[in-house]
């Protein structure tokens, strides 16, 4: 690190201290980018701050985004200051991603307790990059009460959010197949609650009795804990306010049990585990050669991979 480096960190690391949202925006850039500033700083700046991590994810479609609009204004209307990671889905050949998520939430953008930050997934095999993580540590740091998570809600992104967030909110909608589709992914045994979002459409009192049905083969929970259904129509704010209710006491719970340590402990494995997985696909990438004989038969892909994971590799 040159001495340049470290006076950019040192400045950068006293606003951010200070409370300046630039100064975060800047940190949180600094970090998705993989930049060695934005390394130092989290290192400084990482296992500051008790924010409750509500991590909600769902079918494209479910209604996530207005859903956790109108969580927003609930945590404000409680005095809580609010941090958003909205993680939308980017494309596995350009990188590009839509970033849609802020647009449903720009009613809180010159609301100084609200921070929104949209991150692309890059690519990350389960939906959530490691840079996502690195970012709530940002947000936590600064000294934000809550922060929500949204995710991709495609794929393996479900069991991800899980192994970040110290609360998991699966959002359902009724007659679109949800349950069924829980069910098969295994996204049952992660949900701390559940939302039937959209319940003036039709089929939402069966979708709640599928529900019920479902949990009651679940493995239990630590603690005991058995995850509530909450019925809200997020475009009116109906049940929105009973399901912040479910949030908190799903907080209380895990403090009640002694739960939380284990959450934090397995979210810097997660976030552990996407630098290697990057850095193993940036290795590949580079290898052109020993996929080719990959692909030829002449290397199976266990002696490729040790090939590049040897240090001198």
């Amino acid at each position: 690190m040159t001495e340049a480096q470290d006076e950019r960190i040192a400045d950068l690391e006293r606003r951010f201290r200070q409370g300046d949202p630039r100064a975060l925006a800047r940190a949180l850039t600094l970090v998705e980018s993989g930049h060695p500033v934005g390394q130092a700083l989290l290192k400084r700046l990482r296992g500051q701050g008790q924010a409750k991590v509500v991590g909600i994810t769902g079918s494209p479609g479910a209604g996530k985004s207005t859903l956790t609009d109108r969580l927003i204004l609930e945590a404000r209307k409680r005095g809580e200051r609010v941090g958003v990671l909205a993680v939308d889905p980017s494309s596995p050949f350009t990188g590009g991603a839509i970033l849609g998520d802020r647009i449903r939430m720009m009613r809180h953008h010159q609301d100084p307790g609200v921070f929104i930050r949209s991150l692309a997934s890059r690519g990350a095999l389960g939906g959530l990059a490691g840079a996502t993580v690195a970012a709530l540590n940002l947000l936590e740091a600064f000294g934000f009460d809550r922060i929500f998570v949204e995710t991709v809600g495609v794929g393996q992104s479900e069991v991800d959010i899980a192994r970040v967030a110290d609360t998991t909110l699966l959002v359902l909608t009724p007659a679109a197949g949800d349950a069924v589709q829980a069910f098969k992914a295994g996204v049952m045994e992660i949900a701390d609650l559940f939302a039937i979002n959209k319940f003036d459409l039709p089929g939402g009192e069966r979708l709640i009795q599928e529900l019920k049905s479902a949990l009651e083969l679940s493995p239990p929970r630590p603690g005991g804990w058995r995850p509530p259904i909450y019925p809200t129509v997020a475009a009116t704010g109906e049940g929105v306010e009973a399901l912040f209710e479910g949030l908190e006491a799903h907080h209380r719970h895990l403090v009640e049990h002694g739960l939380l340590e284990a959450h934090r402990l397995e979210r810097a494995r997660f976030e552990v585990e996407s630098v290697i997985q990057e850095w193993g696909r940036r290795k590949t990438q580079a290898a052109e050669e020993l996929v080719v004989q990959v692909a030829r038969g002449e290397l199976s892909p266990e002696e490729a991979a040790w090939s590049l994971l040897r240090p001198e590799a």
